[in-house]
């Protein structure tokens, strides 16, 4: 038998938001729980089945909660509400609206949109070093790069320095045209474009001036002590064990360290073992160090990226089972061979 569920939400703002451009909102949340959602007398009424109807209830109530905070329901924040929901979290998302961590040069409030996210920053909070891994779109870089940027407007810091293992974990940057900041450049773009949005060019372009950010390939960092900085190490999986060991013995008094990487995109040469994936086996155990793990429901870009990550992860899982299956049948056929001998 149908339930019916008649939901008393008037607010015509959240309504629009809810049921977003052509309806692909309210579509979206229809097919995720087999359900019915639709307007009557200015009432929300759902329709379906009595645990789905539930479900959906509790969806509802917090993206108004979050409409009234001021928040737009894109497709990627409903559709991470109801993951929360289905999978009978105690958590919620409007929860996360109230840490900002600070304001873009537009005024607009940067803030975790995850329950991964929200770790993450904390773990920053609360540590001098963290290190975080997740795939594209996590936010991994732009969240630090917003927490250096609180940290130096609150004078905590007296400066922002961002590195990265240069040209897929080498350090040979002779070729390249121009002075070091020119050939380091193009592998720093995303902080860069981080640090442009929250800072705006003009305070980024005074800062780098006066040296109060700086921007140096991972070998610069060698035989430094770095007091009162804030570091942010970026693509930290094309580091060698030998180059994250060296970074994270720089930091200073007063500092904080964070260290991001994708341990699925590892361009280092041969069979070296990556720096991060190293670190993290070998530091998971020490105070002071945070480490964040980050997955594909942590994807704050386009819905399709979550879709895209889920299926590169089937496929090597695939790939891997398949090789597995191939070297114990060799295996088998190698004993057989030995016992019929």
């Amino acid at each position: 038998m149908l339930e019916q569920k008649k939901l008393e939400l008037h607010d015509e703002a959240f309504q629009r938001e809810l049921f977003g451009n052509f309806d692909k909102n309210i579509k979206m949340i229809e097919e995720q729980f087999g359900i019915h959602v639709v307007l009557r007398d200015g009432n929300v009424v759902l329709i379906g089945d009595k645990t789905q109807v539930e479900n959906a209830e509790r969806l509802m109530h917090d993206l108004f909660k979050l409409v009234q905070k001021g928040e737009k329901l894109s497709p990627q924040t409903i559709y991470y509400s109801m993951d929360l929901v289905s999978t009978k979290s105690e958590e919620k998302l409007s929860d996360l609206s109230d840490d900002v961590i600070v304001l873009s040069a537009k005024g607009n409030p940067i803030k975790p949109k995850t329950l991964g996210q929200k770790e993450y920053i904390s773990n920053i909070r609360n540590n001098d070093i963290t290190v975080c891994i997740g795939p594209a779109g996590t936010g991994k870089t732009y969240l630090a790069v917003a927490m250096a940027v609180m940290a130096f407007k609150r004078e905590e810091i007296s400066r922002i320095i961002l590195t990265r293992p240069a040209v897929e974990a080498g350090e040979s940057l002779g070729f390249l045209p121009g002075d070091l900041k020119d050939k380091v450049d193009p592998y720093l773009r995303p902080l860069y474009d981080a640090l442009f949005d929250i800072m705006g060019a003009d305070k980024f372009a005074k800062y780098m001036e006066r040296g109060m950010i700086e921007v140096a390939p991972l070998a610069y960092m060698r035989g430094r002590t770095l007091d009162n900085s804030f570091i942010i190490l970026d693509e930290a999986q094309n580091t060698t064990q030998e180059q994250m060991k060296m970074f994270l013995t720089r930091l200073g008094f007063g500092s904080k360290a964070v260290v991001t990487g994708d341990v699925t995109q590892i361009d280092l040469p041969g069979v070296k073992k990556s720096g991060l994936i190293h670190a993290t086996e070998v530091l998971k155990d020490v105070k002071g160090i945070g480490i964040s793990a980050l997955n594909e429901k942590d994807v704050v870009r386009h819905e399709l990226v979550q879709r895209i990550i889920k299926a590169y992860e089937k496929h090597e899982k695939k790939v891997a089972f398949k090789e597995q299956e191939k070297q114990a049948n060799k295996s088998n056929a190698f004993k057989n061979k030995r016992g019929g001998q």
